[in-house]
């Protein structure tokens, strides 16, 4: 599945999103940081204006951002949404326990860019979304993090 260390793996989900925030950049926050920087020339002296400083740094952030969303856009491969629930791929939802602190967790598999594991998405290039990759429920597969632990697949959703 993974082969070209450029391409950034997006589920569909995950690429409408940044497609979402790219629109939102370009649409809304870029034309209000260009109003803003008017305004802000038009109080006079720019060496002492912090307005217009904080108006500046406002739009090399939102430039920035553009920027690496559309790189990541550009090197996207989306990836279809897992078909089965034999096996943890992309776009399933996995529940776990980890054998450790006897403790469930549920978790999303998704592209590196999209991962958020305060919300429990979690990449398929970390070491736990590594080590679950295309193995099966009830299989226990050990974790290679700092501390190596094992966690056991209990279900595979959808």
């Amino acid at each position: 599945m993974v082969s070209d260390r450029n391409a950034v793996y997006l589920t569909s989900e995950g690429k409408k999103k940044y497609e979402s925030e790219l629109l939102r950049l370009i649409n809304e926050e870029r034309p209000a940081v260009l109003e803003e920087i008017e305004e802000a020339r038009a109080h006079g002296d720019l060496s002492e204006n912090a307005d217009y400083d904080a108006a500046r740094n406002r739009q090399g952030e939102i430039e920035s951002r553009i920027a690496e969303i559309e790189e990541i856009l550009s090197n996207a491969i989306e990836v279809q949404a897992a078909t089965s629930n034999e096996i943890v791929d992309l776009s399933t939802k996995v529940t776990l326990l980890d054998l450790s602190e006897n403790t469930q967790y549920v978790y999303k598999i998704v592209g590196a860019g999209e991962a958020r594991p305060l919300e429990n998405l979690i990449s398929y290039t970390s070491p736990l979304g590594a080590a679950i990759l295309n193995k099966r429920a009830g299989e226990v597969v050990t974790v290679q993090a700092p501390t190596p632990y094992q966690v056991k697949i209990v279900k595979i959703e959808l």
